[in-house]
Parts: C-alpha cells; sequence; structure tokens
C-alpha cells in the first residue's frame, strides 16, 4: 500500500466516521501527544507509527490476559487525560466502558475499520470475532486508520508521521508475502487450537481452524465438544495441537495425549510475556516458523 492508497483510505475513514471521535483538534504542545491503547497489537501500531513525538501507554500490563481486564482508577485517569485511544469495541468490556465514561471523543474502534468475522458457532461467546490483528492486511488498515488521527493531532510532524505508517504498511506487506509463500505446499491444512483465536489467519491462508473452544479462552468444552474436536484432530492426522503462552495449556496438552500429538505454543499475540524482547513481527514469523513444522510444509 503506497502513500497515496494510505492516504485515500484514510480519508475515505474519516468521511464514514470509522467509528472515530468528532474531536480534531491538535496535542496539547507542552506535552506532547499521548496515547493509550487497549493491548498490545494496539501499543505496537500506535508506538510505530507514531514515533517519539507520541507516548504510548498499554492499558494490560505484560503477560495479563487483556480479555479479563478490569480497569483501576488510575487507568481510567490514564483515559481521561490521553490525546487518543485506540480500543477494539467488543473486546475488552471495562474499556468500552471506560472509553464512553472518559474519552468518547478522542478515541478510535478499531473495529469499524475493517469487517469483523462472526464468531464460531458453538462456543459460549457469541457476536464477532475480535482478533483481526492476525490477518496482517487488516493491520494494515488499522494502521491507515491510526496515523491519520496522529497527523491531526501532530500536523507539524504530518509528514514523519505518514512516513512511518508507509514503513510499517511495507513491513506489514512483506510478513504478508511470507506466510503466503510459507503455507502455500503443505501436507495437513488444519490447525487445531486452544481456541478460536486463529480464524482471520486461518482464512488469509487458506487454513481451517479446529478450535477445542470457542472465542473465549476460559472456556471449557463439553464431553461432545471435546469428543468432537478429536475426532477431527485425528481425521486430519494433526501432529501438534496448540495453547496460548498466556492462557492454561492444561486442555491442550490433554487433547494432544489423547490423540497423540505434541502440544506447542502459537501465539495470538494479544499481549507479550514479561521480559520478552520480541514483537507483533517477530512473534508472526515465529509462529509462521512454527506452523510450516507442523503442518508439513515444503
Amino acid at each position: 500500500m503506497n502513500r497515496a492508497t494510505l492516504l485515500a483510505t484514510a480519508a475515505a475513514l474519516v468521511i464514514a466516521g470509522a467509528g472515530c471521535s468528532t474531536d480534531t483538534g491538535t496535542a496539547r504542545p507542552d506535552r506532547g501527544t499521548q496515547a493509550v491503547a487497549a493491548f498490545y497489537p494496539l501499543q505496537y501500531v500506535t508506538e510505530q507509527i507514531g514515533g517519539d513525538r507520541v507516548g504510548v501507554t498499554n492499558l494490560v500490563k505484560p503477560g495479563a490476559e487483556p480479555h479479563d481486564l478490569e480497569l483501576q482508577p488510575r487507568q481510567l485517569a490514564q483515559l481521561s487525560d490521553a490525546d487518543l485511544v485506540v480500543y477494539l469495541r467488543g473486546f475488552q468490556p471495562s474499556v468500552d466502558e471506560g472509553v464512553d465514561r472518559e474519552a468518547a471523543k478522542r478515541s478510535i474502534d478499531v473495529a469499524t475499520v475493517t469487517t469483523l468475522r462472526d464468531a464460531p458457532a458453538g462456543g459460549e461467546t457469541k457476536g464477532k470475532d475480535p482478533h483481526i490483528w492476525l490477518d496482517p492486511t487488516r493491520l494494515q488498515a488499522i494502521a491507515g486508520a491510526v496515523s491519520l488521527r496522529l497527523a491531526k493531532l501532530n500536523p507539524d510532524d504530518r509528514d514523519a508521521i505518514l512516513d512511518r505508517a508507509d514503513a510499517l504498511t511495507n513491513k506489514l506487506t512483506e510478513l504478508d508475502r511470507e506466510y503466503a509463500a510459507g503455507l502455500a505446499n503443505c501436507q495437513r491444512h488444519e490447525i487445531v487450537t486452544s481456541h478460536a483465536a486463529f480464524g482471520y489467519l486461518a482464512e488469509r491462508y487458506h487454513l481451517t481452524q479446529v478450535p477445542i473452544t470457542g472465542i473465549n479462552a476460559d472456556e471449557d468444552p463439553t464431553p461432545q465438544q471435546f469428543a468432537e474436536v478429536v475426532r477431527k484432530a485425528r481425521a486430519s492426522r494433526a501432529t501438534t495441537v496448540f495453547f496460548e503462552a498466556l492462557v492454561s495449556p492444561k486442555i491442550a496438552r490433554t487433547l494432544a495425549t489423547t490423540v497423540g500429538a505434541k502440544a506447542e505454543v502459537l501465539d495470538p499475540i494479544e499481549g507479550l510475556e514479561p521480559g520478552s524482547t520480541g514483537d507483533y513481527l517477530s512473534v508472526m514469523r515465529s509462529n509462521l516458523a512454527t506452523l510450516r513444522t507442523a503442518l508439513g510444509c515444503s
């Protein structure tokens, strides 16, 4: 996506409203722009585009599950003081409530810049699947919307902000190409996961997600659900059952033992672990290597 395309996309989002506030003022010059990101992938995008002119606070500490976030008074104050809040409505109910209360006119809901998939049937959670960042092309759309808002807040830094947005878009384009090429020739195409976090990735790269539970990582499968996943895993000759770094692996490991497979981490990148030196791109590439091994790709 080149500069002209990025600007055209961002302009279209503004014309359409794109879930953004009507507040188009600039940041306070005495302190620089202060942004709040609801969880890690949104922090990553905002930092990459904002550079050293934008301070970014992540509401979720490393190692914590973002679904479970309950905002404390300090975090509500951060929302109130922010020039921009980047969040995904429907993913963290506490953040939705906090934005409505403290930052309704200074926020952007990234769920409005791309079409969300329906949550898979059978899980406790209904509605939409929020895990849009696992498709790099959808993260590009989010980057375009965020860059436009930051450029409005920082008119003197507009060109540099758009240059950084271009650079991020190019990195995501390359990542998308790596995934498409790396998963093009595989012996298997089913990924057995602890919960249904990888629907966008599976859709983009022509895989089939076989989740033990639905969107909510805290769900426990019914005996019938577990038996059905066992059947599908055996039918696809799955060699690996994937679990998440921030969620208990117990059920995934039980399934792996049942079907004679390994249990390994496939990271949905909802957050980084404490002390991690990785970022969105490096974790996505690690996921790709893991998938290629598990699926027998050449």
